[in-house]
């Protein structure tokens, strides 16, 4: 053999001992798929009630733990002959989630909601210009208010800026049912307890939800879709109004992998009237999501926006989240 072989030879023995082992650990180790966006409901009653998540219906590495926290700004806007709503709410949420086996995933969820002034009236009403869109009343009442009102039902709240909406800690269990190269199917369950002390939004209810979710994937593809059924014990929302005790909601999204770094993210919810005291909230609420997700080398950071359609009296006119997840 001559020097010129076995310099090539060297390497290639160098490439493939080295170089292919480095690549198997970076595709390990870097842009990992966070499945969803970590986004929660935003409608006024079901953001401050048990409503679930659309999941992966895929499993992770086994061992894999995941932290996170989002922060979530909205914008409330309804206005009809029954009631009114016109306030900004914010949330804040921390939690993490445990792959304890191939089987097995669990996740402990905090969230603290509150009012404050986000300024977002005036994007808002420049945003339905932009776009045509009716501003449905919002330009005849002073901006940044904060005002509820369903004469029916003797509530009146105005002036609530800085009040605690909610203060929640969810539990969340989920079992693979099906897992293939393609296709992923877990069946998962929720407790949530919400607990304000004082205040115009007094409250202390347990809640609780079963989900299924089922995802495909193919390449730089992914979809994800949810069923979900949610059971609140409590009776009455915001002291008289009636609460459905039982509520159906579902979600789809799409997922496209820009490069390693870049995803772009898609999602439609659809989530069942809250309550039959008044026409509108009886309806579904139908949120669309756009969000954008950039890769780190063993994190996340994520920014989606979340605006209704078809009713606009039953959901948050607009509203914005921006999360950062870590993986170990």
């Amino acid at each position: 053999m001559n020097t010129r072989s076995i310099t090539l030879y060297t390497l290639s023995g160098v490439t493939a001992l080295f170089g292919s082992g480095y690549a198997t650990a970076d595709s390990i180790t870097r842009f990992d798929d966070y499945g969803p966006l970590r986004t929660y409901a935003q409608s006024p009653i079901q953001s401050n009630s048990l409503t679930p998540l659309v999941r992966s219906g895929f499993s992770y590495q086994p061992g894999t733990v995941e932290v996170y926290t989002t922060g979530t700004i909205a914008s409330v806007w309804a206005h009809t002959d029954e009631y009114n709503a016109d306030y900004y709410q914010n949330a804040i949420s921390v939690g993490g989630q445990w792959q304890i086996n191939s089987k097995w995933l669990v996740e402990l969820d905090y969230t603290y909601r509150f009012s404050a002034n986000n300024h977002l009236d005036s994007l808002t009403s420049a945003f339905h210009d932009v776009f045509g869109i009716s501003q449905n009343g919002r330009d005849e009442v002073d901006k940044h208010s904060f005002d509820i009102s369903v004469p029916q039902y003797g509530v009146e709240i105005h002036d609530f800026n800085r009040e605690t909406l909610g203060s929640a800690l969810t539990f969340y269990t989920s079992y693979q049912l099906l897992e293939t190269k393609r296709h992923g199917l877990s069946i998962g369950g929720s407790l949530y307890y919400n607990y304000v002390p004082s205040g115009p939004f007094e409250t202390s209810n347990f809640e609780q939800a079963l989900q299924l979710n089922y995802s495909y994937r193919r390449d730089k593809h992914m979809f994800y879709s949810m069923l979900g059924l949610s059971y609140r014990n409590n009776d009455e929302v915001l002291g008289n109004i009636p609460y459905n005790s039982v509520a159906l909601s579902f979600g789809a999204g799409y997922q496209f992998q820009l490069t390693e770094k870049h995803r772009l993210l898609a999602e439609y919810h659809i989530y069942e009237g809250a309550t039959d005291a008044a026409s509108d909230l009886s309806k579904p609420s139908n949120e669309i999501l756009l969000g954008y997700r950039y890769h780190m080398k063993r994190s996340a950071i994520e920014f989606s926006m979340i605006e209704n359609v078809f009713n606009m009296d039953n959901s948050t006119d607009i509203a914005f989240t921006l999360g950062y997840r870590h993986r170990f």
